[in-house]
């Protein structure tokens, strides 16, 4: 357990200004003093410390040195676990970004190092969060919709080239080699939590690289347009995981239980929740079909002034309370390793012509044992034979016009490398 801290304010530092801006903004109205940002790029860095007020630092290590009482990791999505394991080696409790770990043998760094800390561990992921999933958790714990027998969770997020690029500065940033299994735990997180199930296999199927979409030739990334996960989860139920930047932007999540239906809305107020039953099924006296916008269960004003549907308020409000109770959050580092370890294990099922692959469980040590060599990774640093491709197609070449385009978006971010 981790230990309770003494401070009427926990002293945080957070590493990434970009992505980090969230938690820079809620640490405030959670009870949490800022005290110090850390990032690589210096002038970003500078601009924003100047901005809050506070501590900055382009070195990790001097950044850990820091008298304060917790990190929060929103940095690369591939990074998180090293970050991750240097703070709590240096007696830190951590909130890190999706993904938990990038590599099995990361994976099991990470939950021995939680283990042996002794320190608080928070996966940050929001979309649980969000009114409606918080909503339909209520009503699966009270039973109205019986045991969990089928799920759904989208997460489909299409933009223009220019807005991607600008986001992704950088030839080899994550976001222009990351395959299209591993950005799942938008759609995979809110099943698990609302029926408090975890995958144990995973089937991975993905759309290509799309040649005729300007929206994926004119941006320089190597990896396919979306996936499909099917998870096999451990009470048996069945759920498909639907992410990337397919048309229809939205997420969206559906339970079927063995007594009843929920789900949100895809049109008008997509924050609404459906629930139906049979008519030959329901309760006396209710209906068959009811549509309603539910409140957050607690701090509805502070969450709802919070960026990704109140989810950043809550990731944060969650981690200060585990801290305070010296205790681990329900998002903690196991429940992050599994839906991080679905879309890499989703990845090799798809170059293996779709076929089933485990979900290995970390909390158990004998299992870890198994795979603490495991770093089998597309990242183009990581490269050695034996290590896959970043589309289902083989490598992607970049058009001429997309490398065009990305000089002239990365210059206006005042990013000068390739």
């Amino acid at each position: 357990m981790a230990r309770k801290t003494g401070r009427q304010h926990l002293r945080v530092g957070v590493v990434g200004v970009g992505r980090g801006r969230s938690f820079t903004r809620a640490a405030g109205v959670t009870g949490m003093e800022l005290v110090a940002i850390c990032d690589t790029w210096e002038e970003r860095l500078l601009a924003e410390g100047e901005a809050l007020k506070v501590q900055t630092f382009v070195d990790y290590d001097e950044f850990l040195g820091c008298d304060m009482d917790a990190v929060v990791l929103a940095n690369y999505f591939h990074e998180h676990a090293p970050f991750a394991i240097k703070a709590l080696n240096a007696g830190m409790h951590v909130m890190s970004e999706t993904a938990a770990c990038h590599t099995l043998g990361e994976g099991v760094a990470l939950a021995r190092a939680v283990e042996n800390s002794g320190r608080t561990y928070m996966f940050a992921e929001n979309y649980p969060y969000m009114v409606f999933n918080q909503e339909m958790k209520r009503l699966y714990q009270k039973g109205r919709v019986g045991e969990f027998r089928y799920g759904e969770g989208e997460y489909v997020h299409p933009d223009p080239p220019e807005v991607k690029l600008g986001r992704s500065c950088g030839r080899d940033h994550w976001r222009n080699w990351i395959p299209a299994t591993y950005y799942c735990t938008h759609s995979i997180a809110p099943v698990m939590y609302i029926t408090d199930t975890r995958p144990t296999r995973v089937n991975g199927f993905v759309i290509p690289f799309d040649f005729s979409d300007p929206a994926q030739t004119l941006h320089m990334r190597r990896s396919d347009t979306a996936a499909v996960i099917i998870c096999r989860m451990d009470n048996n139920a069945v759920m498909k995981s639907l992410h990337g930047g397919l048309r229809g932007h939205g997420n969206y999540v559906r339970i079927h239980g063995n007594k009843g239906v929920m789900e949100n809305c895809r049109h008008g107020d997509k924050q609404r929740l459906r629930v139906w039953y049979e008519p030959w099924e329901k309760r006396e006296g209710d209906p068959v079909e009811t549509v309603y916008k539910p409140d957050f269960p607690v701090h509805h004003d502070r969450a709802t002034r919070t960026g990704h549907g109140g989810g950043d308020y809550f990731t944060t409000w969650h981690f200060a309370e585990a801290i305070r109770k010296g205790e681990q959050p329900y998002l903690d580092v196991y429940r992050g390793l599994d839906m991080s370890i679905a879309g890499i294990q989703a990845w090799r099922s798809a170059l293996s012509d779709s076929a089933a692959m485990e979900v290995p469980d970390f909390r158990d040590e004998s299992v870890r044992r198994r795979y603490e060599d495991d770093d089998w990774s597309p990242d183009p640093a990581r490269k050695k034979e034996g290590q896959p491709p970043s589309s289902i197609l083989g490598n992607i070449e970049p058009s001429h016009e997309a490398k065009s385009l990305a000089k002239k978006v990365w210059a206006s971010k005042g990013y000068t490398g390739e």
